[in-house]
């Protein structure tokens, strides 16, 4: 069983910045693939960024790309996800999304609100 916890979101004006960070459990970290998917109010979950085990992959929805930037340090079990240029449309919860060993991994969520 991994567990993953997010942390890092908040309130924060348009154009400003926030950095999201997931701890996964586990003492094989890193080979796990992590990602990071939101949910707007009254909309599906969708995919934001993921990350390949080595950090060597990186790949992003269209709308975030340019502004979200997806990193992790395996010597710490964690990712990040480095947010610039926040617009009012980023306002969801964030997810932290693991796939360890065949088996996938959801965080409870952080809020990140942006106000215009």
């Amino acid at each position: 069983q991994v567990q993953v916890v997010e942390s890092g979101g908040g309130l924060v004006q348009a154009g400003g910045s926030l950095r999201l960070s997931c701890a996964a459990s586990g003492r094989t970290f890193s080979s796990y693939v992590m990602a990071w998917f939101r949910q707007a109010p009254g909309k599906e979950r969708e995919f934001v960024a993921v990350i390949s085990w080595s950090g060597g992959n990186t790949n992003y929805v269209d709308s975030v790309k340019g502004r979200f930037t997806i990193s992790r340090d395996n010597a710490k079990n964690t990712v990040f996800l480095q947010m610039n240029s926040l617009k009012p449309e980023d306002t969801a919860v964030y997810y932290c999304h693991a796939v360890a060993d065949g088996r996938a991994y959801w965080g409870q969520g952080t809020q990140v609100t942006v106000s215009s």
